[in-house]
């Protein structure tokens, strides 16, 4: 079950860094599409980067890992909140669903 969860570590990890770093052209448009503003998405990403950080450490210092993927989770609700409020077709909720279930099994198992 270790390895399911540093596996799982770091899936959340390279995503939210993939995400955030290489498609960041697609994080503007969405951030714009939510009405958020410029500081809110480098906040996010600066927040989401760290935490992945924190994720890809925890595989070497399990204390690491509990409450970056909660609040991870937390950002992953958030994102659904306003792919819901602006009605997104479902496609584009299922990354952040995805990331979200894979932070609460890392929290859960890492307790």
């Amino acid at each position: 079950m270790e390895y399911v969860v540093k596996l799982a570590q770091l899936t959340v990890a390279i995503s939210v860094a993939y995400v955030w770093i290489f498609r960041f052209d697609n994080v503007i448009k969405e951030f714009k599409q939510f009405g958020l503003s410029d500081l809110t998405r480098n906040m996010v990403g600066a927040t989401k980067i760290a935490l992945a950080t924190l994720l890809v450490a925890g595989i070497w210092y399990s204390s690491l890992v509990f409450i970056p993927s909660v609040l991870m989770g937390l950002l992953m609700i958030g994102a659904q909140y306003f792919h819901f409020k602006i009605s997104n077709p479902f496609i584009k909720h299922l990354p952040s669903l995805i990331l979200l279930i894979l932070s609460a099994l890392i929290a859960f198992l890492s307790m």
